[in-house]
């Protein structure tokens, strides 16, 4: 059905929004926290060891390197670490 043109965007929101409210359902559900991020949130364009951003970094780019430390990145594990380093910011800290 993704590939029919006219239907396409509306199958493939439809399928996000239906996945971030069972998300949020399960969350309320056990006690907890649904944090979620911006659409266009540069995690994959994020330095994570820096957090220089880098301008354009087109989408056919697997590995990078950072122009501000030097750091050699995959697009996809730098993304990940950027969203959990997003998440656990939210987290309120409690002393031990």
């Amino acid at each position: 059905m993704v590939k029919n043109r006219s239907l396409a965007r509306a199958i493939s929101d439809a399928a996000w929004s239906e996945l971030r409210e069972q998300l949020a359902y399960k969350c309320a559900w056990y006690g907890r926290d649904l944090v979620v991020l911006d659409r266009f949130h540069p995690s994959s364009k994020t330095c994570s060891a820096c957090g220089h951003v880098v301008p354009a970094l087109p989408l056919s780019v697997r590995e990078w390197a950072c122009p501000a430390c030097g750091a050699c990145h995959d697009r996809d594990v730098n993304a990940a670490r950027n969203i959990e380093a997003a998440g656990l910011a939210c987290w309120p800290v409690e002393p031990v």
